[in-house]
């Protein structure tokens, strides 16, 4: 049977780094008020003319080199975003563009803050159904094009980057099991309600949240699917060494882990630096903990998105 591994990891941040007090400068906010709230000292803002395939591009060529790749070796791109370069072409394949690849099959996936996790579990059926070998799971965005910079309740939250991973067929499980959910109902809680249409923005094209119900509801369907992920392969809580959810809130992390038991030195956190990077966030962090030596090989790692749809879902593997 053919299983899928990941087999590098890789990330990408802008240089430009926003401070909380620098913010203060610009919305009724502080320093202490957003660390106390969400655990965020700082985020970095991507420049002008500088887009989602970009960051991905460098996040993808970190990959392939941790995983001893070339472009050649590529069959398959995903990448994750609710941020794209322009409607269309996708950015995946302005991505496979710029790196070169002229075979195999590249789009996107729109799940928002779950988007990585829904690419990786795409990417893993499509190698276990032998259809291709080598991939590059990307999340990246560019949140910062999105957000109203008067509205301290949601400017002060996010930030742009990139995360990527290949994943490569082979003959010893790496990906153990994946569950996804949605729920339409739940729409209005975190959306960016504007579109275009003849050539003009119709609608408000920033970011709108209802925070206390995107809590709730979000701190409840990560332990749901965290102990069912788990449980579909017959592992405990206990047996994880490794923790990665959404880097939205430190408060969200900090509360699901003390719902599951989990002991911070498990629960990967990079929101303090990183902010919510949306679809980045989980590819991000992987990346870090890998780079560090908090993931190593043969750890068992959960992997948790939680985002706009509303969607989430979990992605159990060994690394």
């Amino acid at each position: 049977m053919t299983y899928s591994r990941i087999t590098g990891t890789g990330s990408c941040l802008p240089e430009r780094v926003l401070t909380n007090e620098e913010l203060s400068r610009t919305v009724d906010t502080s320093d202490a008020w957003i660390v106390e709230r969400t655990g965020i000292r700082q985020r970095h803002i991507a420049a002008d003319g500088e887009f989602v395939s970009d960051l991905a591009l460098r996040a993808s060529r970190h990959a392939l080199e941790a995983a001893g790749r070339k472009p050649e070796d590529v069959d398959l791109i995903i990448l994750a975003t609710s941020t794209p370069d322009m409607v269309f072409p996708s950015s995946a394949c302005l991505l496979q563009a710029k790196l070169g690849v002229t075979r195999g099959a590249a789009f996107d996936v729109q799940a928002v803050c779950s988007g990585f996790v829904y690419a990786l579990a795409t990417a893993d059926l499509y190698i276990k159904s032998g259809a291709h070998k080598c991939a590059l799971v990307v999340g990246a965005e560019v949140f910062s094009r999105i957000l109203d910079w008067k509205d301290r309740g949601t400017c002060v939250l996010f930030g742009d980057g990139a995360g990527a991973i290949v994943l490569e067929a082979s003959d010893e499980p790496g990906i153990l099991e994946s569950q996804l959910h949605a729920d339409g109902r739940h729409a209005k809680i975190l959306n960016t309600p504007g579109h275009v249409c003849g050539g003009s923005v119709l609608g408000d094209p920033t970011l709108k949240m209802d925070g206390q119900a995107v809590f709730k509801l979000a701190v409840r369907v990560l332990e749901e699917s965290a102990r069912a992920t788990l449980g579909a392969r017959g592992f405990a809580v206990a047996d994880l060494d490794a923790y990665i959810a959404h880097q939205a809130n430190v408060r969200i992390i900090s509360f699901v882990g003390k719902r599951l038991g989990l002991p911070d030195s498990k629960c990967i956190v990079t929101v303090d630096r990183h902010a919510n990077t949306s679809a980045a966030s989980i590819p991000l962090a992987l990346d870090v903990a890998v780079r560090d030596g908090r993931v190593k090989p043969g750890h068992l790692v959960l992997l948790q998105g939680v985002g706009g749809g509303f969607t989430w879902g979990s992605v159990l593997l060994r690394y």
